[in-house]
């Protein structure tokens, strides 16, 4: 079997640890920077990982898709909202076979892939982990790192055991989703209450489970996405919200990854997290009021401090 050769879209907290470990593993990576690239180039891509430290000294470093080869698979780590620019950077490191995984949070983000590059082999990527980028070319890992693979569109399930393999064999976790639609709704069962609650509330994780208003909020709105996701038939047991409860109490505090990007006056993933599973959800009967209050009021926090 042949080594695939890996492109990472997004080398912050995701794909600075996923790409790193891969490439650490000595797989061929390449790594699109943005503002990282001049630093990573000189001083390489430093991982702090509950795994074990490293640095990945020489990079495969690039500032344009164009200069880059064309790749077997592309791990895409953006945040949601740079999806728009996918069309134009991703079809230079692309061949016929190319299988391009979505490594972000959300909903709907593959069919908006497949509308705007039909026949592409695409599949989509939940991470189960607590990262976060430091500075410039410094990732921290503090907790978990499994990842969970599934296709959505493309004769691409060899691909995808191989690049499973090549994870595990790097010392990530990697498994399969046989229901990629259920998998992502089961992923937004927690990051619906933790990433807006913790903008909202200008707090971490850690408080939030500490109290016991905020811990029964959590808890309802679980449910009000495990109902958001029956009734749009991608079936979750409400016994999945204890087993979210539980893994957060055991979790190192955090704050999640919509809370570092409120910190830092970045754009918020309202569309994904939010806009897409309350949508979904409408159109089949189900209204999950919760939600949509926590919808609105990220829209008003991010439309202050964007202005």
């Amino acid at each position: 079997m042949r080594k695939l050769k890996y492109a990472v879209i997004g080398t912050g907290a995701l794909g600075g640890f996923y790409g790193g470990m891969l490439a650490h593993a000595e797989n061929e990576v390449h790594f699109l920077f943005h503002n990282d690239y001049d630093y990573v180039l000189k001083n390489g891509l430093k991982v702090d990982s509950v795994l074990g430290d490293f640095l990945v000294k020489e990079v495969n470093a690039y500032n344009d898709t164009t200069k880059m080869p064309v790749c077997d698979v592309v791990l895409v780590c953006l945040k949601t909202t740079n999806n728009g620019i996918l069309k134009k950077i991703l079809p230079p490191i692309l061949h016929k076979d190319t299988c391009v995984i979505l490594i972000q949070n959300g909903l709907g983000i593959e069919a908006e892939l497949a509308a705007a590059i039909p026949d592409l082999s695409i599949a989509g990527g939940l991470a189960f982990i607590c990262s976060s980028k430091l500075g410039s070319g410094h990732i921290q890992h503090l907790d978990y790192g499994r990842l969970t693979l599934g296709s959505y569109q493309g004769d691409n399930q060899a691909i995808l055991e191989q690049v499973c393999a090549d994870f595990a064999a790097a010392g990530v976790p990697c498994d399969f989703s046989d229901n990629l639609k259920v998998s992502r709704w089961k992923k937004l069962v927690w990051n619906v209450p933790y990433n807006g609650m913790c903008v909202v509330m200008n707090t971490t994780t850690e408080n939030l489970m500490a109290h016991p208003a905020t811990r029964e909020l959590i808890h309802d709105i679980m449910l009000e996405v495990i109902g958001g996701a029956n009734a749009s038939g991608a079936p979750v047991g409400e016994a999945y919200v204890q087993n979210m409860l539980d893994m957060t109490l055991k979790m190192k505090p955090y704050a999640p990854s919509m809370k570092l990007d409120y910190d830092f006056k970045r754009p918020l993933e309202i569309q994904a997290i939010y806009s897409a599973p309350l949508a979904e959800a409408s159109r089949n009967g189900y209204e999950m009021p919760k939600i949509k209050m926590l919808e609105q009021q990220l829209k008003f926090i991010m439309d202050g401090y964007l202005k």
